[in-house]
């Protein structure tokens, strides 16, 4: 599914129901009750769907729960992020557009929003939307808010490291095995020049998930910055076989100068 590299995204298919509206007689409320779950149900279809690489069809059936229900936020949502899959940000921002109209204050709507905002470069909106769930005292996911703001504020081109990792350290101290704000972490000991600490949170990231092309080049990066050319090569040898289709492969080959 797409998603920005380090980002967390919050799939709503299953969390939130309609935001029905004005149904008075007992007819009204069945057909709207009904509408809702064809609603649901064809979400949940769209994101099997989309896990199994089959986009258009889950493009008929998101487009089907919206046409069934169009308060159900979660059919927008999962939309928008078929639409990024499809390179289409702009039809996928209208989504989300439409999405907040019908809930502006949801918090993991706002966050979902804000990693759409920040995979697509506009940090600032990005944050103002990851702040504005943090706002919310009922939202239960305050660890993802923080780790974003601190991914996407690492990403802008002067960023305040000190606001990153602060966000980034609310978010580890809430969840401390958080895989997205580790590898954020290892991040921002890179551009502080700070590679110990950069080396610690990856291999703290690889001792929780599975290694990516990004992980092991941030910690190639860290080994010949403190000059262990044991592990450089060691990891440097892992992305290479590993990803030796990747764009990391090319860095490393640039790095090493070959």
């Amino acid at each position: 599914m797409w998603i920005k590299r380090g980002l967390v995204l919050i799939l709503l298919s299953s969390l939130l129901g309609s935001l029905s509206g004005c149904a008075t007689t007992p007819t009204e409320v069945a057909k709207e009750k009904k509408d809702n779950e064809a609603a649901r149900i064809n979400t949940e279809l769209a994101t099997g769907y989309i896990r199994r690489g089959d986009l258009s069809v889950a493009q008929e059936k998101l487009e089907k729960a919206i046409k069934y229900d169009r308060s159900y936020v979660p059919a927008y949502t999962t939309l928008a992020v078929l639409m990024m899959m499809l390179n289409q940000p702009i039809e996928a921002e209208n989504l989300y557009l439409e999405a907040m109209d019908i809930d502006p204050r949801d918090p993991n709507l706002q966050n979902n929003y804000g990693t759409f905002l920040c995979g697509i470069k506009k940090y600032e909106e990005a944050v103002e939307q990851f702040e504005k769930s943090l706002k919310n005292q009922f939202y239960k996911n305050r660890e993802v808010a923080h780790a974003n703001i601190g991914y996407c504020l690492l990403q802008a081109e002067n960023p305040d490291f000190n606001k990153v990792e602060k966000h980034l350290r609310k978010a580890l101290k809430r969840r401390p095995n958080m895989p997205s704000a580790m590898l954020a972490m290892a991040e921002l000991g890179l551009k502080t020049n700070r590679y110990l600490m950069a080396r610690a949170y990856t291999q703290r990231y690889h001792s929780l998930t599975k290694a990516s092309a990004e992980s092991l080049w941030v910690q190639i990066q860290a080994e010949h910055a403190l000059g262990d050319k044991k592990y450089f090569l060691e990891i440097s040898q892992k992305l290479l076989d590993q990803f030796p289709e990747s764009d990391e492969v090319d860095k490393l080959m640039e790095l090493s100068n070959l």
